[in-house]
């Protein structure tokens, strides 16, 4: 799966699954753009990277985002070949305690950047193809528990994939997407270690008997963006250990 000097944007890079995917991208030859509001968390990535990774500091919410990005580009060598919309933000409440703006947030956050990028993505790709990965959630399909704005903004993510795979097919542009199921980075370790009906849920219920990592989302990404996919295109692939397709409760056995 190789990735060897494809230009490639990886956002939310400084923590989590887009700093393991940056990372991977980085150790299979990728030239990497690597964006994040963290610039902590950039300037870590770039000296734990195994090659130079481009960084620069970003607020995706920002109304000048798509003309800072397009000004980056032009200021690289090559065409833009990948594009991995990995930024986002979860959490919520029940419906009832959820405001209208407190709603909009998640589509300020998760949907509304990932479609710029994207639109912009698609006008440089479209004279010798390209790969676009979003990151939604495995929770596009199943209700999360206490996340309305969460759970529709991923959905929206899954069908945004679909919808400009279809437009963007034909000049050899894929858009695809990955759906974790719980991973563990810095944002929900703590939770998984003290809330042991979170463990009971992922874990017990999972057939793997785990929770992911990074790295395990971080792989699926990187066969997504390579030529390895080539004939892959609309499609969201589960990166849950199979927790979706079913209520597996741990029990004793004698295999």
């Amino acid at each position: 799966m190789t990735l060897q000097d494809k230009l490639s944007i990886v956002t939310g890079a400084a923590s989590g699954i887009g700093r393991e995917t940056a990372l991977l991208f980085a150790r299979r030859g990728a030239r990497v753009v690597a964006l994040d509001r963290d610039d902590a968390g950039l300037e870590a990535l770039a000296a734990d990277a195994e090659a130079p990774v481009v960084t620069r500091t970003i607020n995706l919410t920002d109304d000048g985002l798509d003309a800072a990005v397009s000004d980056l580009l032009d200021t690289l060598p090559g065409r833009l070949d990948v594009l991995v919309n990995n930024a986002g933000v979860g959490g919520g409440d029940f419906a009832e305690a959820t405001e209208d703006a407190a709603f909009r947030r998640y589509f300020d956050i998760n949907v509304i950047p990932l479609f710029r990028l994207s639109r912009l993505a698609v006008s440089r790709m479209r004279d010798g193809g390209g790969a676009i990965v979003n990151v939604a959630s495995i929770y596009a399909e199943i209700g999360a528990t206490r996340s309305p704005g969460y759970s529709a903004s991923k959905g929206a993510v899954a069908s945004l994939t679909r919808q400009m795979a279809t437009d963007y097919g034909p000049y050899g542009i894929r858009v695809n997407a990955v759906a974790p199921g719980l991973i563990e980075t810095p944002l929900t370790a703590e939770r998984i270690r003290t809330e042991l009906w979170r463990r009971q849920i992922y874990v017990d219920q999972s057939p793997m008997r785990r929770v992911g990592t990074p790295a395990d989302v971080a792989r699926a990404i990187a066969f997504l963006a390579s030529d390895d996919a080539g004939f892959v295109n609309g499609e969201t692939l589960r990166v849950d250990g199979g927790w979706a397709m079913g209520r597996y409760p741990r029990e004793e056995s004698s295999l």
